[in-house]
């Protein structure tokens, strides 16, 4: 599962897991500080703020030459890249320095950490370990010519599925980036599986655009996003050669997000070894 609907709202599963995360540190934090009036729920946000931050500035560090070029990019977290260790390392040194201006807030300001901590571990571990090694769906889709093509037809590769449509704004700003890495990842099959829209639809915007992805399937119904569990665009799927899940993106792939995952694979890309 890679989305949570609740009423009109799809969120991403890991984002929901780290607000339930906030939620029951703060719940405890304020339980265990009530009696001393000492409630760290104002500290508990504000380490938040600074291990999204550190996660940030770790995962632009670590890929500080796709966005030199690009400045605007560091500021735009949609492409969700972030880094553990620097999340990690934000909100460390954050708490010890609550913990020496706060004394108060020492106590609850720890067990608030350390539940968050352990509950945000261990239903990222089952969500993981429910989704890894999930097969590629046994289904199949159309083509432009409208034949059916097994999906499993792409094993012995590995593959990267983006589930997208014409109509998605942060699904067309993503496929130049997805376009440039077919090139540059020669040993990985990109696939474009279209959702809900015509080939003729498919076909003018491609015109229109310049683009040429290389391999486009069509899903009229959204069967492919069902099998998945994504109940929203764009979403990428990253599959091993055997046709196993080893990871997924929701939302707009960056140029440093789509190569932090595509490093998931064995190869390297064409242009490190030029």
């Amino acid at each position: 599962m890679l989305t949570v609907t609740l009423g009109p709202l799809t969120m991403a599963l890991n984002h929901l897991l780290l607000l339930a995360a906030l939620g029951l540190a703060s719940l405890l934090g304020w339980a265990v500080g009530r009696r001393r009036g000492a409630n760290p729920e104002s500290a508990l946000f504000n380490l938040f703020l600074l291990g999204l931050l550190g996660a940030r500035i770790g995962f632009v560090a670590a890929y500080w030459p796709l966005y030199w070029q690009d400045p605007a990019q560091i500021v735009d977290i949609r492409d969700g890249g972030f880094q553990l260790w620097g999340g990690v390392l934000g909100v460390a040194l954050g708490g010890l320095w609550y913990g020496q201006r706060r004394p108060a807030l020492r106590r609850p300001l720890a067990w608030a950490l350390a539940s968050g901590a352990v509950f945000w571990c261990l239903a990222s571990l089952a969500s993981h370990l429910y989704d890894k090694g999930t097969e590629l769906p046994a289904i199949s889709l159309r083509d432009a010519q409208g034949q059916a093509v097994a999906l499993h037809s792409y094993r012995g590769r590995p593959l990267v599925v983006n589930l997208w449509a014409t109509w998605c704004p942060p699904c067309r700003r993503e496929m130049p980036v997805l376009q440039e890495a077919q090139h540059d990842y020669p040993h990985v099959t990109f696939l474009f599986v279209n959702q809900g829209e015509t080939p003729a639809s498919v076909r003018t915007f491609i015109t229109t655009t310049g683009l040429s992805p290389s391999h486009v399937l069509f899903d009229g119904t959204g069967e492919l996003a069902r099998s998945v569990g994504s109940m929203a665009l764009p979403t990428t799927l990253f599959y091993s050669a055997e046709g196993r899940l080893i990871g997924s993106h929701l939302g707009e792939l960056s140029r440093a997000s789509l190569r932090h995952a595509l490093e998931r694979f064995d190869a390297t890309p064409s242009e490190q070894g030029n």
